[in-house]
């Protein structure tokens, strides 16, 4: 089934707009921001400006991190069966580099969901992706407009909330299958995004938005698996305020 949350999830660290390459750092037990900007020879104010943190002192394990000025690498989501061997040999790598480049100790021990960077492996031309399925620069371009659109006032979390809200109606089997169908899709004469009914769909992005859209693919979702959002204050509708909430970010209540 084309909707399947286990296949590989193979994230690719590009920049969405022209610009330099960014590297892929997942986060580890016990490092800090100032730990990973010496890593890279960098700054703790770059690495927040490229990734959106709002709070430097707040990381969470297993983070992807985006590190401006270094070579693009790719991240992989380990998925049910997969042993660090299988996923060597996929990338054409070995255990070994695999193991070292994310501080594995034990290299038997590797969890489903586990993010994981690839040695040597470079993405070329290749587009970012999730759940298997390849985006085009236009999809992402569309879908950093709706979140313009949507969310260009929120705060950033919020703003990969409502990408991820798009992504995750991509593996749902009630949904379209593309990123151009979903934002477009019209139910029983109802558009799904009000910005596509009133023109705003068509706006440029702001740097913030194409951001978002690239964590998001790349795996972020504060949304917690939310397939919709609303703000309370601008909608009557009482059908989306009867579905089980997950979070509530900024003015934006998400459901599923």
């Amino acid at each position: 089934m084309r909707k399947s949350l286990l296949g590989i999830i193979t994230v690719v660290i590009v920049l969405l707009m022209a610009g330099e390459a960014l590297a892929a750092h997942v986060v580890q037990p016990g490092e800090t921001l100032w730990k990973i900007s010496r890593q890279y020879n960098t700054t703790v104010a770059a690495l927040a400006a490229e990734n959106g943190l709002s709070d430097v002192n707040y990381l969470v394990v297993g983070q992807v991190l985006t590190i401006p000025g270094q070579e693009t690498q790719v991240v992989h989501i380990v998925k049910q069966g997969e042993t660090l061997w299988k996923i060597a040999q996929h990338y054409q790598t070995t255990v070994a580099a695999v193991a070292a480049a994310n501080k594995i100790v034990n290299v038997d021990l590797i969890k489903v969901g586990e993010k994981l960077v690839i040695p040597g492996a470079k993405t070329g031309q290749t587009k970012p992706s999730r759940g298997g399925r390849t985006f085009s620069a236009s999809e992402l371009d569309l879908l950093a407009r709706l979140v313009q659109a949507e969310a260009g006032g929120e705060p950033y979390q919020g703003q990969v909330a409502v990408a991820a809200t798009i992504l995750n109606r991509l593996d749902s089997p009630r949904f379209p299958n593309t990123i151009t169908e979903v934002i477009y899709q019209v139910v029983n004469g109802y558009y799904q995004y009000s910005p596509v009914l009133d023109g705003r769909i068509n706006q440029p992005a702001a740097d913030s938005a194409r951001r978002a859209v690239r964590d998001a693919v790349n795996g972020a979702d504060p949304s917690l698996g939310a397939t919709g959002f609303y703000n309370p204050r601008k909608t009557s509708n009482q059908w989306v305020r009867q579905q089980p909430v997950t979070v509530t970010i900024g003015n934006h209540v998400f459901f599923k």
